[in-house]
């Protein structure tokens, strides 16, 4: 049985949907001070937003672009005990415009650490706060025009995928120089895009936590009725990505599409609106995991091999043994 020690999900990641006011709007009822917190529109193009509570408010990074950070008065402009502030700008506030936020609150029982660096162009061994190994690393330069480096444990340290590009793994300029430990992240001297001397560089890690989150990969089977993926837990929000060839990263939660099927999709390496009633690319949420329904090669390639991540709405069985049901 996957027991967990989180029995309630939602007081480290939760979703909030809500419509753009474009003045300024408090976002609450999450229970929790988020430490990372991801905008998307969903009704118009735009891009996606970033912001943490380590590198601070009103700065902007996106995930489908490789722009430096931003930082503007009308971005996000407060974390909030149970939610955040936005301004007046249309990435996150534009009048009547429907939006989604994805909130994580940073915690070594979550598996989640924000790090902050600069870079020093020598052998790095960057201290994270883990208490094991990183199952998942996104790194970004916030000085030059670098795009988020990927690396997942499936691929192994050599490889990297690019949050804003479709592209198959690849070993060009990732930048570890070996697997991470459950204490540093080992960042070598061969790229510029993780350890540029004087740049200054944002990395959230994270570690696969029993019951509540997992960083997992999966064999497509190019069937209607695909590839089932066991995750422990009754999913809150999952993303997929090939990386055996090119594909979009492919955006799930259970706030935009509350009822299975669903197939409401955003796609991080993209900043069109959410895609509604595709029959290709679809899944079902059910109380250990994903079923994926559809055929699309973005989510179920036929011998294509997968990364994702996911976090839970809730265990599959609590810690005191009580099971959970499908929604």
């Amino acid at each position: 049985m996957a027991y967990t020690t989180i029995d309630k999900p939602s007081d480290y990641f939760n979703t909030k949907i809500y419509t753009g006011n474009g003045g300024t709007q408090s976002i609450t009822g999450l229970d929790f001070a988020p430490n990372w917190v991801w905008l998307k529109s969903r009704s118009a193009v735009e891009g996606h937003a970033i912001f943490d509570t380590v590198r601070g408010v009103q700065k902007r990074i996106g995930s489908n672009g490789n722009d430096v950070e931003n930082d503007q008065s009308s971005y996000l402009t407060a974390f909030g005990t149970e939610g955040f502030t936005v301004g007046s700008s249309g990435l996150v506030n534009s009048n009547s415009t429907t939006y989604v936020s994805w909130n994580w609150k940073e915690s070594t029982v979550a598996g989640f650490d924000i790090i902050a660096y600069q870079g020093t162009g020598s052998n790095l061994d960057l201290s994270h706060n883990l208490s094991a190994i990183p199952d998942w690393i996104m790194i970004k330069d916030r000085d030059v025009d670098q795009a988020w480096r990927v690396y997942h444990k499936s691929m192994g340290f050599s490889n990297r995928l690019v949050l804003s590009e479709t592209g198959a793994k690849s070993t060009n300029a990732l930048g570890l120089d070996a697997d991470p430990t459950s204490s540093v992240i080992n960042i070598g001297t061969g790229t510029g895009t993780t350890n540029t001397n004087g740049d200054n560089y944002i990395c959230y890690a994270f570690k696969n936590v029993q019951g509540f989150s997992k960083f997992g990969s999966y064999t497509g089977n190019g069937n209607a009725d695909g590839t089932f993926v066991y995750t422990g837990f009754k999913p809150a929000w999952f993303m997929c990505k090939e990386y055996s060839n090119a594909g979009n990263w492919i955006m799930f939660d259970n706030k935009r599409e509350p009822f299975n099927l669903n197939n409401d999709f955003l796609q991080a390496d993209l900043n069109d609106a959410e895609v509604t009633g595709n029959s290709t690319i679809r899944c079902d949420f059910v109380s250990n995991g994903v079923k994926l329904k559809g055929t699309n090669n973005a989510i179920n390639r036929s011998g294509g091999t997968y990364i994702y991540m996911a976090f839970a709405e809730s265990p599959f069985v609590t810690s005191t043994g009580i099971p959970t049901t499908a929604r």
